[in-house]
């Protein structure tokens, strides 16, 4: 079983969980192309670099979820395999450039952590942070993705919260998953 990334509830409402996350440990890859691509283009890179494409070729357990953001701008990216796309990309061609994450297990930190081989590669600390995450099933689409992100968006406004920073489109499930079985989550970092 994958291990999950940590968080606490910190308030659950009726359309999303406000979640307090720990600090934790990113790799890393940009990649370019169309946003429901980005994620398979990118995890080979990853994932060769946890089954040891690393300076002391050791294995580091698979963690969700992959998360996947916007890389042209600033990230602040917090949980699973995240995927993070721009606001304004929304809608268009959905080509661009996108930072591709897998959260490192709990236990290593950026001292313990294997040293990746591949410069494509890299680790990022994230400090603590307060997440608003709302939840659905379904593809890995633009669409998905971008209809999941306003509704998010308007749940905030209607509960007095602000986001900040970027928003991450976080996958829980391997491509094989049948689509309308798929955990997805989109997450924005709350002021």
């Amino acid at each position: 079983m994958t291990e999950q990334q940590p968080y606490d509830v910190v308030r659950s409402y009726d359309d999303f969980q406000l979640r307090r996350y720990p600090e934790h440990l990113l790799a890393e890859v940009t990649t370019d192309g169309p946003f429901e691509d980005a994620g398979n283009r990118a995890f080979r890179y990853l994932f060769s670099y946890i089954t040891g494409a690393n300076r002391s070729r050791s294995t580091v357990a698979m963690t969700a979820p992959v998360v996947q953001a916007d890389a042209s701008a600033k990230i602040a990216m917090t949980a699973p395999v995240v995927q993070q796309a721009a606001p304004d990309r929304a809608g268009s061609s959905g080509s661009g450039e996108y930072i591709v994450a897998f959260v490192l297990p709990a236990t290593l930190t950026a001292d313990t952590a294997p040293q990746p081989t591949d410069p494509r590669v890299r680790l990022r600390t994230v400090p603590e942070r307060n997440v608003a995450a709302i939840r659905f099933r379904g593809g890995w689409s633009e669409t998905n993705y971008t209809r999941h992100l306003d509704r998010l968006r308007s749940a905030l406004t209607a509960g007095g919260l602000a986001a900040k920073g970027t928003p991450r489109f976080a996958r829980f499930d391997p491509p094989f998953m049948p689509a309308f079985l798929r955990h997805n989550e989109i997450m924005l970092d709350i002021e």
